[in-house]
């Protein structure tokens, strides 16, 4: 029987059984790393998206017979360690995904190796501090304390520090803590009349993230001027947990079910009540419309938020085929240097953002689709931080080849990473909501 070369039919996702005692069982593990790296092996198309595939090729081209079986097993890790799982090879590249029969879904097979790894004990202090964004976003805030982290952040002494006892490079620009909170902070308008669309329901949750609360609030500020200017009812998640992102890029699964239980009963109820729920963080909204499904694939309140989940630009862009969204813009942005993250891509709605720009008189948007490079924590490691440079720069040169008035990302992370990486530059760094609220003049 002939083995059909590639896939032309859309890739479809299996559920993790991470709670089967397989799922932990090392040897298995690593039967199916040798199983998918020697289909890797043998393709090398993914050999441009990040630094563990070259590392995988180099093992095997540098080993003792140039094949896989001449790579010794435990530097079966450094692979492992290099994914941050952004997808893109599974979305994107791969020919060999389900339902093609090698079954080759090499994000998940990573992260089924990060999980034995944490359920071995064998994941750092570090990574697990870095992973608990909630947790040191509360700590990092409190009056007396958000004014000394900050300094810390920007300072050569406590960041050499930091690096030798975190493992937080020195060179990478960390982002500020706020001195007030955005769910603190926040001011929802729910007083405008519903008005749903064929295509929205016509009230928002907004799911605050970490990093908008803590690090970030204007960003939360601005998309509910833009929903009250819109006069879209909206709502602040009555109480919210981290997403679980973090943790499940460690592998510890088991900290992801119990973000889930905080979160999911409270979002359910909005779902099933016919609020669009909403997050300004891609990889926040993919968690809710992506993982956490494929994680509980059978419980229903689950799916039911994962069917009421919006990115923001996808629900405005929608809201507007309804014909229920106002276009009146005042003011035009120039030239925008505009990336899309990983996160954003592989939630398979389109580019919506850059649809939403587009719609701004004066306004010139160059797009990039590429990764950054940065993902949550990893390019912020003392051993990834040259390596998230490197990946980053096609994306740094793209960026700045139009001298922007704007550069900017859906995911902030990546944003401030990209002005990183640029340098020297007169463009502004805006969040592309912060950019149409610009443009409304609000």
């Amino acid at each position: 029987m002939t083995v059909r070369e590639g896939s032309l039919e859309a890739p479809t996702r299996h559920a993790l059984d991470w709670q089967a005692p397989d799922f932990y069982d090392a040897e298995k593990v690593f039967a199916e790393l040798q199983r998918v790296f020697g289909i890797c092996h043998g393709c090398r198309r993914c050999v441009s998206l990040c630094t563990a595939f070259p590392r995988l090729f180099d093992l095997i081209d540098e080993g003792k017979t140039g094949e896989l079986d001449g790579v010794d097993r435990a530097s079966f890790q450094e692979v492992v360690d290099r994914c941050y799982l952004c997808d893109v090879c599974y979305m994107t590249k791969c020919p060999y995904v389900p339902p093609h029969q090698w079954n080759v879904d090499f994000p998940h097979l990573m992260l089924r190796a990060k999980a034995v790894k944490f359920k071995q004990g064998g994941t750092s202090l570090r990574d697990k501090l870095l992973s608990s964004t909630d947790a040191l976003g509360r700590l990092a805030t409190i009056p007396v304390v958000v004014r000394f982290v900050n300094a810390a952040n920007r300072a050569p002494v406590a960041r050499a520090v930091m690096g030798k006892v975190l493992g937080v490079h020195k060179d990478r620009v960390l982002p500020a803590y706020a001195g007030a909170k955005f769910r603190s902070t926040a001011q929802p308008d729910a007083s405008f009349t519903v008005r749903d669309g064929k295509n929205t329901p016509g009230k928002v949750a907004i799911f605050s993230t970490c990093y908008v609360n803590y690090n970030e609030p204007g960003i939360g500020h601005d998309l509910l001027k833009i929903l009250a200017h819109n006069e879209i009812p909206a709502v602040i998640v009555g109480k919210e947990a981290c997403c679980g992102m973090p943790k499940l890029e460690l592998g510890d699964l088991e900290a992801v079910a119990r973000l889930k239980e905080i979160n999911v009963p409270r979002l359910a109820k909005l779902a099933r009540d016919g609020y669009a729920i909403m997050s300004a963080i891609p990889s926040c909204t993919l968690m809710f419309k992506q993982e956490l499904l494929l994680m509980f694939p059978q419980d229903a309140d689950v799916n039911a938020v994962q069917e009421a989940m919006f990115d923001p630009f996808e629900y405005l862009v929608l809201r507007n085929k309804d014909a229920l969204l106002k276009i009146d813009f005042k003011r035009p942005l120039g030239k925008v240097s505009y990336h899309i993250p990983c996160h954003s891509r592989v939630q398979n709605v389109g580019q919506k953002t850059r649809e939403l720009l587009q719609l701004v008189p004066g306004t010139e948007i160059n797009t990039v689709e590429r990764c950054s490079g940065h993902d949550g924590t990893w390019g912020v490691k003392s051993e990834f931080f040259e390596q998230s440079m490197k990946i980053g720069r096609p994306v740094f040169k793209q960026m700045a080849a139009t001298d922007p008035d704007y550069i900017s990302s859906d995911c902030p992370i990546a944003g401030r990473h990209i002005q990183q990486g640029m340098g020297e530059t007169r463009a502004q760094k805006e969040h592309p909501l912060t950019l149409i609220r610009i443009a409304y003049g609000l």
